[in-house]
């Protein structure tokens, strides 16, 4: 399985840098991962809802030109299902069971997902409904995929 982590913007903080390279590192054994990081836009202070859009859109853009019509995607959504991880160890194994080799997660940017992006995922999925920072989110991320592999594999795991 080729699970893909889409997001935007560039990952600035070392301390972010090193957790993501060690869960890589631990995913290889598992799936072949790939990073992806589409450019965003800078946001004016008092930006008006219209601003935000367009902003959103304009990064939606980008995130969709990385994205191909045989990926099933998943886009982070405060909206979206909310599972334990547990739960989202199966909606792994279940895919890969389905034929689904190619997974494509998606974290927008400090806006959140364009309507087009949204629109195009076949599945949302939320880790609360509180808000994180986008660029602590790819760490969150890949450490809920890495437990759910091991999960799937009845391997120990943290509980």
């Amino acid at each position: 399985m080729k699970i893909t982590i889409l997001t935007v913007g560039k990952l600035k903080e070392i301390y972010l840098r090193d957790g993501i390279a060690e869960y890589q590192k631990r995913l290889g054994k598992y799936c072949r991962l790939e990073l992806i990081e589409v450019a965003d836009e800078r946001t004016p202070d008092g930006a008006s809802q219209a601003e935000e859009e367009q902003i959103k859109r304009m990064e939606g853009e980008r995130l969709l030109r990385c994205i191909r019509e045989t990926d099933y995607v998943i886009a982070l959504a405060i909206g979206g299902m909310m599972l334990d991880s547990v739960e989202l160890s199966g909606k792994l194994e279940s895919l890969g069971v389905q034929g689904e080799s190619s997974l494509v997660f998606v974290i927008g940017g400090s806006l959140g997902l364009s309507d087009e992006v949204l629109r195009r995922a076949d599945y949302q999925l939320s880790f609360s409904r509180m808000t994180f920072p986008h660029q602590l989110m790819r760490l969150i991320l890949l450490e809920q995929i890495y437990r759910g592999f091991r999960i799937m594999r009845g391997e120990p795991y943290h509980k």
